[in-house]
């Protein structure tokens, strides 16, 4: 076997002694560029600034390496450019899996409007005045993994793609899955959103 690649092991993503390339772009305790070749995977012919954020959240029109392309510039030298042009203000938040975000103007999602956005170690979700998921995630057709009083999750995967590679090489993989969850740092919000993930995985020899 070949060396193994990770990121850097943040809270919420890196997987040491695995052999396992996770672009989790944005998380909160890890808002950082992570290797050219996780720069590589980010989409760096996409203007981000072409992006629209509601469709982003919502899993409409873009792929893995859109979001990559905006988590990039979010993270980058151009960081307080970006904040700009979408609107973002940060805020404070006790959960240091997500970054926090009060929007300039509203964002309708989902048939619901909202101020408020997170992004978690894979991608945006808006953040709801809801506090029962259970309407929503029905909307989305999204069924739960994790359905508590204290705690609900559940996704519903929009696409999948696998580019196996070349022996001795590397395996490709993106998943974007819709999301709908409730977070114990938000009481009384519904969190619903988009996952954006890519996977390079080391081929046997």
């Amino acid at each position: 076997m070949g060396d193994a690649y990770s990121l850097p092991s943040c809270v919420g993503w890196g997987f040491p002694m695995r052999r396992l390339l996770s672009v989790a772009l944005i998380g909160a305790a890890c808002l950082a560029p992570v290797s050219a070749l996780a720069q590589a995977a980010a989409g760096d012919e996409i203007d981000p600034a072409t992006l629209d954020l509601a469709k982003l959240i919502e899993c409409r029109t873009y792929d893995v390496p859109s979001y990559n392309a905006l988590a990039f510039w979010l993270v980058g030298d151009e960081a307080a450019q970006a904040r700009a042009h979408f609107g973002l203000t940060e805020e404070k938040t006790d959960n240091f899996m997500l970054k926090a975000y009060a929007l300039k103007a509203p964002i309708t999602v989902f048939g619901r409007q909202t101020r408020h956005i997170v992004f978690s170690s894979s991608g945006p979700m808006a953040v709801l005045d809801e506090a029962d998921p259970h309407p929503l995630a029905r909307q989305l057709e999204i069924l739960p993994a994790i359905d508590l009083p204290a705690k609900f999750l559940g996704e519903r995967e929009i696409s999948a793609t696998t580019d196996k590679g070349q022996a001795g090489g590397f395996t490709y993989k993106t998943r974007v899955t819709l999301n709908v969850s409730t977070v114990t740092s938000h009481p009384g919000k519904t969190l619903a959103g988009c996952s954006y993930t890519f996977e390079m995985i080391e081929n046997g020899q």
